[in-house]
């Protein structure tokens, strides 16, 4: 029908009376009742729907559900298996390197053998199937950085599967020893496998096995001092791959490891009867614990008594006396004083007001044990206010009157300013420092001379 009669038609169709507010509302909810009725006849059976949608929560068996337990455990530890085939073996990862190896691309960077991307997708498709993760454009440009020919190298490709590869593997070990099955490992399950890794590491092959609990004890609390602030008692597996600590500790598996690698590494065997040993130093009335006076003579033996008053003011004691696994943790915190782990311990102890901030009155508070271990050892007291100003200057917080944790970390000077507060020598090296830097430089000069 053309137009035009359609335009006709409706002009001479007589105007309707328009319907009021409430009569529009009326037909809107028999319309709403009408479809909505329609709907739900199409679905008599509810409960048959609901079934459609897939279940995404399983409860954990209960202490009493033993059947339920084992099952659990059986079918997570085929699972971990399953996921241990899907990896890289030895035969497997040396195939690999010959055929990175034969499909070189020309020239070489000095010794350095290099891939293209052509050549790259070849070796991917003889690799077989459990390579086929490895071989994408994202990991090739991943790895490629400035040759001119668009290659990359054949060794850090190579590198980066040994790395994958060992990630997957290390993460199935730890998953091992996940009791709960939940991503993260309590205390006792993280000594379980530091114990049962101790035969692997030849440069443990010294220790006696009557040490081995305190090696453990030791080792395990570096894990959960830094990657547990919250002390919740529990680290995931991922920040466990995620951080480093885990390098250090395989690191003894070196049989050649160097003797200063083994002094900075915490996990070594030195390292552990180093921070033992000073333990049972102090420990002068040999009970197994201690005392604050017996604390006193850590180190210099130069920390205030303030310090040390909130320090069993606010960490864990037995009848006042500290056992060796708080000790740890306040080893790991000045021995680490850079780190944010570290700085909060420190923090929490300077908080004397539990305000979450350091105001004039607390700095002044720790800075007059200083001022008197001064005058005891016949230097004279340097003004409070001199100091406070340095410090805010230092770490420049945003409130110019309160210093927060954040601040501290903020202004990397946190372990310079924990360190003016709590112990006297620290604080006579920082107010020398110029003095100690020439003394230095003249000692450096004299031996060059020589």
């Amino acid at each position: 029908m053309d137009w035009k009669e359609i335009l006709r038609r409706r002009l001479a169709t007589p105007n309707t009376e328009k319907k009021s507010e409430q009569e529009l509302k009326d037909e809107e909810m028999d319309l709403f009742t009408k479809y909505y009725s329609e709907w739900k006849g199409d679905r008599k059976n509810t409960k048959e729907f609901y079934k459609t949608i897939p279940r995404f929560y399983y409860r954990l068996p209960a202490e009493d559900e033993v059947l339920l337990q084992k099952l659990r455990e059986e079918s997570r530890a085929v699972f971990l298996q399953r996921k241990s085939r899907e990896l890289l073996d030895n035969e497997e990862l040396q195939n690999l390197w010959f055929l990175l190896d034969k499909h070189q691309t020309p020239p070489m960077i000095g010794e350095e053998a290099m891939i293209n991307y052509e050549n790259f997708l070849k070796v991917g498709e003889k690799a077989g199937p459990k390579c086929k993760q490895f071989f994408t454009a994202k990991v090739f440009a991943k790895l490629l950085h400035t040759d001119s020919y668009g290659r990359i190298s054949i060794m850090q490709f190579f590198n980066y599967v040994m790395r994958k590869v060992w990630l997957h593997q290390t993460r199935i070990g730890l998953s091992l020893y996940d009791v709960a099955g939940q991503g993260y490992l309590r205390e006792s399950d993280l000594e379980n496998y530091i114990l049962e890794l101790i035969p692997t590491l030849p440069q443990l092959d010294g220790l006696e096995k009557s040490f081995y609990s305190f090696y453990v004890c030791t080792a395990v609390r570096k894990f959960f001092f830094f990657l547990d602030p919250l002390r919740t008692g529990k680290i995931k597996i991922q920040d466990i791959l995620a951080c480093s600590f885990l390098d250090d500790l395989l690191e003894l598996r070196d049989e050649e490891l160097s003797k200063e690698s083994q002094e900075t590494n915490w996990f070594s065997a030195p390292s552990a009867l180093r921070v033992y040993g000073q333990y049972l130093n102090l420990d002068k009335d040999h009970n197994g614990m201690l005392s604050k006076e017996e604390l006193s003579r850590y180190g210099t033996a130069t920390m205030t008594n303030v310090f040390l008053d909130r320090v069993f003011q606010e960490c864990l004691t037995y009848d006042g006396e500290m056992d060796y696994k708080t000790y740890l943790d306040f080893v790991l915190a000045l021995e680490n004083r850079k780190e944010p782990a570290a700085l909060q311990y420190i923090f929490k102890l300077l908080d004397i007001e539990n305000k979450g901030y350091l105001n004039v009155f607390s700095l002044n508070y720790f800075f007059r044990a200083i001022q008197e271990l001064m005058k005891i050892h016949g230097q004279d007291p340097v003004s409070f206010q001199d100091v406070k100003d340095e410090i805010f200057d230092m770490v420049k917080p945003k409130d110019p009157l309160k210093i927060s944790l954040q601040d501290l970390i903020n202004s990397n000077q946190g372990d310079t300013v924990t360190t003016i507060l709590i112990d006297l020598n620290g604080f006579w090296t920082y107010e020398n420092r110029e003095a100690l830097v020439a003394n230095d430089n003249e000692n450096s000069a004299d031996l060059d001379d020589t």
